[in-house]
């Protein structure tokens, strides 16, 4: 979804506020208030999201800028909303249950796919057989490293995976540049993080009863329901490279989510226990984190080479840390154009792009993995995230809170392996 052209503006830092408590709202409500949270989220997300919009438009006069994030985030309620759709009319129908072997190749099979249709369509696709062929010892753990190898780093290869890497693609770095630069980083990522997985999957399959580990190795069986909806998929998908006439790529993919609702059998919504209430908890959410974002990203992109931001392992620290905090698409944008700008050129030249590319393709893919990695961090630094976990929620399974989703799997487990990647990559 690519972000609309403006003058530089220079919001004051305190209008960062707002962000800040909706983040802590996200992190801390459903804990400690989970009636109210559940009952009144909408309005504190917009509440705080209008008052970034307030200040916008009175303060700094800068409605243009609003207008590009409205459509922004109107492009992206529509993608992930159109893919939750179709993926809700493809039901997976498995007899037995996941061995520890069986769920890494899975996730590594997940990881894969991530990069032919997107984080959000492999995390759409896959959320619900993952939560069924493991009904009988759903854990915590399950949801994280889904979250971590399906959401994020699996996408890192193809402007395709991950909207980051689609709005570079847009900018002009050519489609399979990244493929090939990221990759060794792409394997040691994913074969460490399922390697953890499998030694940790392991120990709770020989923790569960007998008869549940008997079920898990009995011999399976695999039937999928509504694979017309796999035409529908790829009419979104492919609407994902139009770029004119403007809007044409959100009515198709608003078609195709309409066309997948009213092909699909009902059953086959009933046995994937789909509702609506994910895609609309998300979408409330997501308009005050789109919102409260902006004076955060405005701030950043102005003031980025006054905070020492100077090499390749810099930007991949900072677009990750800001990554897992912020939407990861925008973070990107402004980390790219901050790299442009510290070898005086510009994103939007196309002779500066290829320049660029040659000389410093190291800011490019320290950028590009710093932000497709580190969108894991927390449920809200990449759209899927969040509705993996509301889409496990609704189904009854256990999922990490907030925190203990960054105290109990992010910093012990994912970030010593994205830490790795930096030393090994960036470091000179």
């Amino acid at each position: 979804m690519p972000l609309t052209a403006e003058l530089l503006l220079d919001p004051h830092p305190a209008f960062i506020v707002p962000f800040a408590a909706l983040l802590l709202c996200i992190a801390t409500m459903p804990l400690l208030l989970p009636k109210f949270w559940e009952h009144h989220y909408r309005k504190v997300s917009l509440g705080l999201g209008s008052v970034a919009v307030a200040y916008y438009l009175f303060g700094l006069r800068a409605g243009g800028r609003l207008l590009g994030v409205g459509w922004e985030y109107f492009s992206f309620i529509v993608f992930i909303g159109s893919l939750f759709v179709v993926a809700g009319g493809i039901h997976v129908r498995t007899r037995g249950e996941a061995t520890p072997f069986r769920n890494a190749v899975f996730l590594a099979g997940g990881a894969v796919l991530a990069n032919l249709i997107g984080t959000t369509g492999a995390s759409m696709l896959l959320i619900r057989p993952w939560i069924r062929l493991n009904k009988y010892r759903f854990t915590q753990l399950h949801t994280a490293f889904f979250i971590f190898l399906v959401s994020n780093v699996g996408g890192c290869l193809t402007p395709i995976g991950d909207p980051p890497l689609f709005l570079g693609y847009l900018k002009g770095i050519p489609f399979w540049w990244i493929t090939a630069r990221c990759l060794p980083a792409w394997g040691l990522a994913v074969g460490a993080l399922t390697t953890i997985f499998y030694a940790l999957d392991r120990l709770n399959f020989l923790a569960a009863p007998r008869p549940i580990r008997e079920e898990q190795t009995a011999h399976e069986t695999l039937q999928i329901e509504g694979l017309h909806n796999l035409g529908w998929l790829a009419l979104i998908l492919g609407a994902v490279f139009l770029k004119h006439p403007a809007g044409l790529r959100d009515v198709l993919m608003v078609l195709g989510a309409i066309g997948s609702y009213r092909t699909t059998a009902q059953p086959i919504y009933d046995a994937n226990h789909f509702s609506f209430g994910p895609i609309k908890e998300v979408a409330w959410l997501f308009a005050g984190i789109f919102a409260t974002m902006v004076p955060a990203l405005d701030y950043l992109e102005l003031h980025a080479s006054a905070l020492g931001i100077t090499a390749p392992i810099h930007f991949y620290w900072c677009s990750g840390a800001l990554s897992g905090v912020l939407d990861n698409a925008p973070t990107y944008l402004t980390f790219l154009t901050a790299a442009f700008g510290l070898k005086s050129l510009h994103i939007d030249d196309p002779a500066h792009v290829a320049s660029f590319l040659d000389r410093n393709g190291s800011y490019a893919i320290a950028v590009s993995l710093g932000s497709v990695f580190f969108g894991a961090m927390t449920y809200i630094g990449n759209g899927p995230n969040l509705m993996v976990k509301a889409i496990a929620d609704h189904q009854g399974v256990h999922t990490p809170h907030f925190f203990r989703y960054i105290i109990g799997f992010s910093l012990p487990v994912l970030l010593p392996v994205l830490a790795l990647v930096g030393w090994l990559f960036f470091v000179k």
